[in-house]
């Protein structure tokens, strides 16, 4: 079993919310490597660090805290909060990220997501669907989409595992 504990940052610094409410923002550490190396010291080998800064300006904001735990810690890194463009991927990928999440942009920008997915694979790119009253979450929590969260990711999932079938086969063929 693979166990992926979460930290989420504002301000630089580890943070709980919730139900995505900023409002409820409660601080638990000041320092997230701290955090990521104490995760690792306990034989945890995965991370997902969330930029909730960059979820709600729609861009990476806390991509150091990236750079800083994976250039300081073994932890393979799923990073998600804020990516919009290829320019927010490659800061990712470039900071240290092994996987990215994509939540508010496999929503508002498909086209753009699978893209990505296309590129990179779905081993490196995952997507994301935070719920909120059975709908997508998007921008942080701080909006509610119209996509239902079932019949959103049953589309996803159709969509690549068919893409996936035919590259294992095509990979056979060969």
């Amino acid at each position: 079993m693979r166990i992926i504990p979460a930290i989420d940052i504002i301000d630089g610094k580890c943070v709980r919310l919730t139900k995505g409410d900023y409002d409820t923002k409660k601080i638990y550490n000041e320092n997230p490597l701290e955090v990521a190396k104490m995760f690792e010291a306990s034989g945890i080998e995965y991370l997902h660090l969330v930029d909730l800064d960059g979820a709600k300006a729609k861009h990476i904001v806390n991509y150091r805290v990236l750079e800083q735990i994976s250039s300081k810690t073994k932890l393979k890194i799923d990073f998600g909060g804020g990516l919009k463009s290829n320019e927010d991927l490659y800061i990712a990928f470039n900071s240290g990220a092994k996987q990215v999440t994509g939540g508010s942009i496999a929503v508002n920008n498909r086209k753009t997501f699978e893209s990505w997915i296309s590129k990179y694979g779905s081993q490196k790119i995952i997507l994301g669907a935070d719920t909120k009253d059975g709908k997508i979450a998007i921008s942080g929590w701080q909006q509610s989409s119209n996509e239902e969260v079932i019949p959103f990711i049953k589309e996803y999932q159709k969509k690549w595992q068919k893409d996936n079938k035919e590259k294992i086969q095509k990979q056979k063929k060969e």
